[in-house]
């Protein structure tokens, strides 16, 4: 739990949870069930120096009954039993705008291929657009869009117009990214 730094004490502090169902008592609790029940491992760590400094959530889409029923996000989404998405990003601060993002991004593309994900999906921020003239990093946890288009993914339709939603076709070859 180091990776969440502060709000690792908070019992709700796994935003990613919320794209989920489930009945135990905290969103953390819930995490830590689906990630000691895993046949597939549900996300990926970054690690520095061998310390964990960042987490992210890459799953099959249809286990995400969040974005299934988001009216919004059907609107731009096909119905692709193979697809999957990248729910969330926790980057430690002092790690945060040295690519440690970006690297979760591309080893989770990489991890959904490896387990046969046919296109990788994402929700991230358009920083460019928010109202705000200060982000927090909260408002950030489904990652920016600059660094989705850094790691080849390309935009498929907006929920609104600071919310983006990005893709990856994984069937593409290498060369053509």
């Amino acid at each position: 739990m180091q990776v969440f730094g502060r709000r690792a004490s908070n019992r709700d502090s796994c935003w990613c949870q919320r794209f989920r169902v489930h009945d135990e008592s905290s969103n953390r609790d819930a995490l830590q069930h689906e990630i000691d029940g895993a046949v597939v491992p549900i996300g990926l760590l970054a690690y520095v120096n061998g310390l964990p400094v960042g987490w992210t959530r890459v799953v099959p889409r249809a286990s995400l009954p969040g974005i299934l029923k988001n009216r919004a996000l059907r609107r731009v989404l096909d119905d692709d039993p193979n697809a999957w998405w990248v729910t969330c990003f926790a980057v430690s601060p002092e790690y945060r705008r040295i690519g440690v993002g970006l690297a979760l991004l591309r080893a989770g593309a990489e991890h959904a291929r490896a387990h046969g994900a046919s296109v990788v999906d994402g929700h991230p921020v358009d920083v460019e657009r928010l109202q705000a003239s200060l982000v927090s990093g909260s408002a950030l946890f489904t990652g920016t869009l600059a660094t989705y288009e850094s790691a080849g993914f390309r935009e498929i339709g907006r929920t609104y117009a600071s919310r983006p939603v990005m893709r990856l076709d994984l069937r593409e070859s290498h060369s053509d990214r």
